[in-house]
């Protein structure tokens, strides 16, 4: 049976790949396609805590789409490197940073301070997936479990953004990514029961 994750894989790639071959001939190079990234997301929670949600939530698909042509286009061109799955994955914390904290400006305009700690959480524990994963795979261990990785977050972020959904789609990344957290801190538990020399 196909998980969620592997469908939403393969739709990534039907997406990316064409993107990738677009730019395969021009200078554009994949690290460029990743801080684009950052800055089209800078613009996406700009919008966002100024309240402006639907034109926050497709910039913030704009910006998915740089997300996702970075690495498929190191691929397609040869230039896939150390540095760019680094840049890559740091630019993905600071991207979440920027929109959480474009939304957290907003909550407390509008005197929210539910909203203001749902985003601290939501921050928190989507740093925590992504530092357990890599925490996970330096010392041997695969540790990919977990239903809300990076792109569900963003996926529920957006939808959020575009139906004015605001704190109900960050309360559902708070809850989910720290579902995940525990998640993997067993998973980790259970394949990492050797000791370290």
């Amino acid at each position: 049976m196909v998980s969620l994750q592997q469908r939403r894989r393969e739709l990534g790639a039907r997406i990316s790949q064409p993107l990738a071959a677009a730019l395969r001939r021009s200078p554009v190079s994949p690290n460029t396609l990743t801080l684009l990234g950052v800055a089209v997301t800078f613009v996406s929670a700009w919008f966002a805590a100024h309240g402006s949600f639907f034109l926050s939530g497709i910039i913030l698909g704009v910006a998915a789409l740089f997300d996702m042509a970075d690495g498929a286009l190191a691929r397609a061109t040869g230039r896939s490197s150390a540095f760019g799955a680094i840049l890559d994955s740091a630019s993905d914390r600071v991207s979440e940073a920027l929109l959480l904290g474009g939304l957290s400006l907003w909550f407390v305009q509008a005197g929210n301070i539910t909203g203001v700690v749902m985003c601290y959480i939501a921050l928190v524990a989507s740093f925590l997936v992504s530092y357990l994963r890599a925490r996970g795979e330096a010392v041997g261990i695969d540790c990919t479990v977990g239903l809300c990785t990076r792109p569900e977050r963003v996926i529920v972020l957006a939808l959020g953004l575009l139906t004015s959904f605001v704190f109900v789609s960050v309360s559902i990344v708070a809850v989910c990514a720290s579902v995940t957290v525990v998640e993997r801190l067993l998973h980790l538990k259970r394949n990492g029961k050797e000791t370290l020399n």
